[in-house]
């Protein structure tokens, strides 16, 4: 594969182009989508998500090569890069497909990636089945009404799972005889009580609440846990009213300084990891894998790793329960809210690839019932079996999901499903049965039995059990607005980057501060923000919504 650090394209760009050209010599009488001569076509992928490589090589991606004649060549940013997008648009040379994220309309304007609509209605019989109605929310605006993108989300979506939620660990509950966690002040009260019990884990000293706000992680486990204290969905930087549309830049509404002021005072009485907002994430994780921090608020997927470690070095009381607990008993958790499909960012084809209907037919292919049960659950024989007609994971995969942290990059399984086209966790196939190994019943079968014997002394079967019901909540009007596209160098975009950069750095020093000048502290942050012009950004948030709405028919 090749590699490069992506602030060195331009530089690097012949270098590039010859690697794409040589890993497709020779196929221009080939085809995706199950129609292959001898040698694959090499499509160029650039996913803005990812940190690491992927080599594609490992038994699902051999069996997707096998059955499209396609191999991908994966690329991604280098050590966080923000630039990757700008530099390609600054050459005009692009990879063969690419996942640009919030990125996307920089590339629609430079004219770098294809409108996608009419091969969708030409050959896309498997993202047109896959989509079915809610294809207007892959459209790009109302004044441009082109898809330009499909995939990165689930379209029949069901909710047994949490995340993002602030966790404590099952031994807090279990020592402290399974009290009622409700809100800040009772999580408080409980890190505070075992603490108090055990102020020593293994030698080390017990940390009470650890956040990793060092980077663009400050967004996942400082920022978005603030909303969700009030009862605030995911909707990124922004408070929407989803009756209405009007949005509102998070950090603005008077009840979020309470949560903040929460984190002043926990760290004020050392409750808060010091390191919170130095560490990186490697530390972070090995902290978590010892077993001494007590409270996270974090994304699952953000520390999988951790998790999967305290299994397998046989610490499942050290694993975390997600709680629904918000600033006080007046606000309802978000934990298992239904955005519906969230449109917005997705995979697209570029205007200079020479393989365009090559990649489009892939992305098709991979919206299908095989490819989705490929990518989902492995080589039938190898990682699952058909038994009574229902597919089931084998005894020693379904370990490895929980305990390997390397287990989707060794086999491929799961490796494929973001941010490609995906059918969802609620979908089912042509036979009825699910088509993911997350069901609920799937899902409460890889409970520990430190899991299991907690759940059962709240009388629970599922962590879920502990939350508002999806039903209560109600689907979102207007999708997640974390993933809307911003207009590029709008004011919006300009106002609330600068926004975002402040109150990150201002909002953690007032955090780290003497508690006698949070007051202080938080008045200037908001006056500031007024000087940068946010009720402009508002105004434009809120048009953006509306728009959207109206786009989707939901208003």
């Amino acid at each position: 594969m090749f590699k490069r650090k992506w602030p060195l394209w331009s530089t690097m760009l012949v270098l590039f182009v010859g690697v794409a050209l040589a890993g497709c010599s020779g196929d221009t009488d080939k085809s995706s989508g199950g129609s292959k001569s001898d040698e694959p076509i090499t499509l160029t992928f650039f996913n803005a998500d990812l940190n690491s490589d992927v080599s594609f090589d490992d038994p699902v991606a051999q069996e997707i090569t096998k059955r499209t004649g396609i191999k991908l060549d994966i690329q991604h940013p280098v050590g966080g890069d923000e630039q990757a997008i700008p530099l390609m648009i600054a050459s005009g040379e692009y990879p063969d497909m690419i996942f640009a994220k919030g990125d996307i309309g920089k590339l629609i304007e430079a004219g770098g990636v294809i409108k996608l609509d009419d091969l969708i209605e030409e050959k896309g019989d498997n993202l047109k089945k896959m989509y079915g109605d809610q294809f207007d929310r892959l459209r790009n605006s109302l004044d441009d009404p082109s898809i330009y993108q499909v995939g990165t989300y689930g379209v029949e979506n069901a909710f047994w799972e949490t995340s993002g939620t602030t966790s404590i660990q099952l031994d807090v509950l279990r020592e402290l005889g399974y009290p009622e966690i409700r809100t800040l002040e009772d999580y408080e009260d409980a890190l505070t009580e075992y603490i108090a019990k055990h102020p020593e884990i293994d030698g080390q000293k017990t940390i009470g609440l650890s956040l990793l706000g060092s980077d663009w992680r400050w967004l996942i486990t400082v920022g978005n846990p603030a909303g969700f204290s009030l009862g605030i969905p995911d909707d990124g930087q922004w408070a929407i009213d989803d009756e209405t549309g009007e949005a509102t830049y998070k950090f603005m509404i008077p009840e979020i300084k309470d949560y903040f002021k929460w984190l002043n005072h926990m760290n004020d009485i050392g409750l808060l990891d010091p390191e919170s907002f130095t560490q990186t994430e490697d530390t972070y994780i090995a902290k978590l894998s010892s077993g001494r921090v007590l409270g996270i608020a974090d994304q699952d997927w953000n520390y999988q790793d951790a998790d999967k470690a305290l299994k397998a070095d046989g610490k499942e009381w050290k694993t975390y329960a997600p709680l629904p607990v918000t600033l006080n008993e007046n606000y309802k958790s978000q934990g298992l809210k239904d955005y519906g499909f969230a449109g917005g960012w997705g995979i697209s084809i570029s205007s200079t690839s020479e393989h365009q209907e090559e990649a489009f037919e892939f992305l098709d292919w991979m919206a299908s019932e095989e490819a989705q049960i490929l990518v989902n659950w492995g080589i039938e024989g190898e990682n699952y079996d058909v038994v009574d007609g229902k597919r089931v994971l084998q005894d020693d995969d379904r370990e490895k999901r929980k305990t390997d942290a390397k287990y989707a990059e060794k086999t491929g399984v799961g490796q494929y499903i973001y941010p490609f086209p995906q059918w969802g966790n609620g979908a089912v196939d042509s036979n009825g049965n699910s088509i993911t190994p997350d069901t609920q019943d799937d899902i409460i079968a890889t409970y520990t039995d430190a899991e299991n014997e907690v759940l059962s002394e709240y009388g629970m079967e599922s962590w879920i059990d502990w939350f508002p019901s999806t039903e209560e909540l109600g689907i979102s009007n207007h999708g997640a607005a974390a993933n809307y596209t911003i207009p590029n160098n709008s004011d919006l975009q300009i106002i609330q980057q600068k926004a975002d950069d402040y109150t990150e750095q201002k909002i953690t020093q007032a955090i780290l501060g003497k508690p006698a000048d949070f007051d202080k502290a938080w008045d200037e942050i908001q006056d500031k923000l007024i000087e940068m012009d946010i009720e402009k950004a508002n105004a434009e948030m809120t048009k953006i919504t509306q728009d959207t709405m109206k786009l989707w028919g939901t208003k």
